[in-house]
């Protein structure tokens, strides 16, 4: 499953050579992970306010390949590496014209509102195939 998310670098992205901040790219595809859970029909509020989940970062692991610079469309592409009982793995790049700019591997976890590690919840599980 892929899943593609295109933004438009704007000047407010950028930092004073003109080319995106660094921790923009996080911004990045956190909004475009944002957008596929959407797209796989998960309400992130209502699985909070009903089940006590939410979902955090728990690692990630990035390089920088080359920059983007304003008024760039850029394509954040997800793509799912592992998922686990209570973990999920996303490869996430940052591509310009087929080209990779920023990669990186995101291991999210499942929490409840004590902060504890719980089961990917099962219709989320479910969607990812």
């Amino acid at each position: 499953m892929t899943h593609r998310f295109k933004i438009r670098v704007y000047y407010e992205d950028t930092d004073l050579a003109g080319i995106v901040y660094y921790a923009n790219y996080l911004r990045f595809i956190e909004r475009a992970r944002s957008e596929w859970v959407r797209g796989l029909g998960v309400d992130q509020v209502a699985l909070k306010a009903d089940e006590g989940v939410v979902f955090a970062v728990r690692r990630i692991e990035a390089e920088y390949l080359a920059p983007a610079r304003f008024d760039d469309e850029v394509e954040v592409v997800t793509q799912v590496e592992a998922v686990t009982g209570a973990r999920l793995v996303l490869n996430q790049d940052v591509m310009r014209a087929g080209q990779v700019l920023f990669s990186s591997i995101v291991t999210l976890v499942a929490l409840n509102e004590q902060g504890a590690p719980v089961r990917l919840p099962a219709n989320f599980r479910r969607n990812l195939h």
